[in-house]
């Protein structure tokens, strides 16, 4: 067998990332084994896209971690017209937005939201969401004296068939000066389970990806959900502060965070 897959120079390299590389040949074509392993890679990709966020267990471990979960959907009504219908996952069935502004006449206008999607995957959603938010709130309730109060938050909302723009609606219906959004990003065949969030000062309908700050590849294998949440609290901070996201705010928080 050594004969017929020669040994690949780049082979030391593996072990440093899961990027598809020193693949090997065996004749003109893939070894066997990195042929199987793509098969399966790409099954794992369309799985994450198609298997739905299970929207149950996510508000139960909410509820158990103190914030009961409000639960919304977008204009997609089932996942092939989410898949061809981008504009529709950008937007709140009506019945759900009113159901925001109703639930923001009893909580007032608020410093963030906080959404919970599924994206283009929800096993992204289900394993990693939970623990960036938890670790986004740890962070801002341990900010220094300086830096004033925590942020108020909105009730946590939990949306399905969700695209980023969806939370420029809910925010606007629960009346938040910031919108957070995670959710599952387009999965790859080195991770099908890498979560995005995405930030947006002042969130209202038609808001361009300019407006928003995003921080990606969250997952254990590439920006651990602790780093994110402290990543996403200097942004946070920052973004109330200085009443602007996107291009204008420029992510300094590796720098902030070193050691002083």
């Amino acid at each position: 067998m050594s004969e017929l897959v020669p040994p690949d120079p780049w082979a030391a390299l593996r072990r440093h990332t899961p990027a598809r590389i020193a693949l090997g040949r065996s004749g003109g074509s893939l070894p066997t084994a990195e042929l199987l392993r793509f098969a399966s890679a790409h099954a794992r990709a369309r799985d994450a896209v198609h298997v739905p966020l299970d929207t149950a267990q996510l508000a139960a471990e909410l509820a158990a971690a103190g914030w009961p979960p409000l639960q919304v959907a977008s204009q997609a009504p089932t996942r092939p017209e989410y898949l061809r219908r981008p504009d529709w996952g950008r937007r709140l069935r009506p019945d759900d937005a009113q159901a925001l502004r109703e639930a923001a006449a009893t909580v007032g206008p608020v410093d963030l939201v906080v959404v919970l999607a599924d994206g283009l995957s929800a096993i992204a959603a289900q394993q990693h969401a939970l623990p960036v938010m938890q670790g986004l709130h740890a962070a801002l309730q341990a900010g220094s004296a300086s830096e004033g109060p925590p942020p108020t938050w909105a009730p946590v909302v939990i949306a399905t068939q969700a695209r980023v723009a969806l939370a420029d609606d809910v925010g606007a219906a629960l009346q938040a000066r910031l919108a957070l959004i995670l959710l599952g990003e387009r999965p790859g065949l080195s991770a099908a389970d890498s979560l995005g969030a995405y930030l947006t000062w002042a969130p209202q309908p038609g808001r361009t990806d300019a407006e928003r700050n995003c921080v990606s590849n969250i997952r254990p294998d590439g920006l651990s959900p602790a780093a994110a949440g402290q990543r996403l609290a200097w942004l946070v901070r920052q973004a109330l502060r200085r009443r602007l996201s996107g291009v204008a705010l420029k992510d300094d928080s590796a720098t902030e965070l070193l050691p002083r």
